[in-house]
């Protein structure tokens, strides 16, 4: 395993009990609201968090910002080609700029989009396109207690329940997300991508492998599934995205960056639709809302994201706070996925119905008791779905250490002790149900 020493630190310091209670209620009980000033330990999410490498800040300081023909670009290019196995690509600002780039390219209204289990953004971006969102997760996917070592597969029975329902004419995508963040952020077996590439084909539609998380995927295939034990991360990552036509990728999680993205194609009629449409929203397509700096320091990032004591490291780190957190008797999902930390609120919280939301009540609850920012990912993120209440502790890479574990540890042990919770009703939210979280507000009920 990899050890960091660090070149260069942050002050931080934990807000007074007073100053959060204040800050919460200001921030209509919705943490996305929090000034990060006000943010002791910051698990909202591990998207662009993280802290880049000394490579990376070198590389970024030599970033080409030419509009058109950036030789960052060609960095990037180069590096998504050796590490992914793709030889196109079309940038963007972060991953939900390359979703709106690829999905709009393919899907149109009336069509039906099936995913292991879509995350908010890509629920929003189908939704937007006038599509139905369909998720298809492996039997179990959603029981904190459950068993299994690749709990984020696709169901490929469930999918074709689907296209037998709809038809195969109306589904023009199909998409993995590996891991799968909806689903406790669980891995996705090799053997299952290649189910799915073949009914894909079976259908007739574009086979998507949402790749943000690839690397820590790829860990979990090595130590899990039998033919590739031992094998270097960086082949078994080329080997699972091998089979996918497209992929959607966010630099910030796997990319190890704090900013940007791509679409990464293998056919060019596809590859030129998506640079025109990449034009429209993002940019010229050797920038596409990237600086080049930025590129630069992703084309790197790419790199380092599948070194062997890097994603050991990783996967190590998340376990390490899944255990502090059981040790105190708090409800997790197990076994721990590969960016973060699920809570299982609903046991928390038996007795605050989904509708008032215990997930988000715990949020709150972890702000006020240890300035500990995390997110709720259940019946107020994921409005009229079927799946419990879990909280999301995502861990930012290369960033937080044990103490900074232990402090969020026992905050979560304080509030599953707490008795006479109460839930919290909805004051305003946007029209977007598929994002209402992010600005909602909320009150005690």
């Amino acid at each position: 395993m990899v050890a960091y020493r660090s070149s260069m630190v942050e002050r931080t310091e934990l807000p007074s009990r007073g100053r959060r209670e204040r800050a919460i209620e200001d921030a209509g009980y919705n943490v996305f609201n929090l000034a990060s000033r006000d943010v002791y330990v910051d698990l909202l999410t591990d998207s662009g968090t993280g802290t880049m490498s000394t490579d990376q800040w070198a590389a970024l300081l030599g970033g080409d910002e030419s509009y058109a023909g950036s030789e960052s670009f060609e960095q990037l290019e180069e590096s998504v080609r050796d590490v992914m196995g793709f030889p196109r690509i079309v940038p963007a600002h972060q991953g939900r700029g390359a979703e709106n780039v690829l999905y709009g390219s393919l899907v149109s209204e009336g069509d039906v989009v099936l995913n292991n289990t879509h995350f908010d953004t890509t629920r929003a971006h189908v939704a937007n396109q006038g599509a139905e969102p369909v998720d298809c997760p492996a039997p179990g996917a959603f029981d904190p207690d459950g068993e299994g070592d690749f709990r984020g597969n696709f169901s490929v029975d469930r999918g074709y329940e689907v296209v037998d329902r709809v038809g195969a004419d109306r589904v023009p995508v199909v998409i993995l997300t590996i891991t799968n963040n909806s689903a406790a952020g669980q891995p996705v077996s090799v053997e299952n991508t290649r189910r799915v590439r073949e009914f894909a084909d079976r259908i007739g539609a574009t086979f998507v492998i949402d790749a943000c998380r690839f690397a820590e995927n790829a860990g979990f295939v090595r130590a899990r599934e039998g033919e590739f034990e031992g094998d270097p991360i960086a082949d078994i990552a080329r080997e699972q995205l091998s089979y996918a036509d497209a992929l959607v990728m966010s630099g910030k999680k796997d990319g190890l960056s704090n900013a940007g993205g791509f679409v990464a194609l293998r056919e060019e009629d596809l590859h030129e639709q998506c640079r025109q449409r990449g034009i429209l929203y993002e940019g010229f397509p050797t920038y596409g809302g990237m600086a080049g700096r930025d590129m630069a320091a992703l084309a790197v990032g790419l790199r380092e994201a599948v070194e062997e004591g890097y994603v050991e490291g990783r996967l190590e780190r998340v376990r390490t706070l899944g255990n502090l957190l059981a040790e105190r008797g708090v409800p997790i999902y197990t076994p721990t996925g590969g960016h973060a930390v699920y809570v299982d609120a609903g046991e928390v919280f038996p007795d605050i119905p989904p509708e008032a939301f215990p997930g988000q009540t715990f949020v709150c609850e972890l702000y006020r008791e240890g300035g500990v920012r995390g997110v709720e990912l259940g019946s107020f993120a994921f409005p009229g779905a079927d799946r419990p209440d879990l909280v999301r502790l995502a861990v930012p890479r290369r960033s937080y250490h044990r103490e900074h574990f232990e402090h969020v540890a026992d905050a979560a042990a304080a509030v599953t002790n707490r008795e006479n919770v109460r839930g919290l009703e909805i004051v305003s939210e946007p029209s977007t149900p598929e994002l209402r979280h992010f600005t909602a507000e909320l009150r005690p009920r």
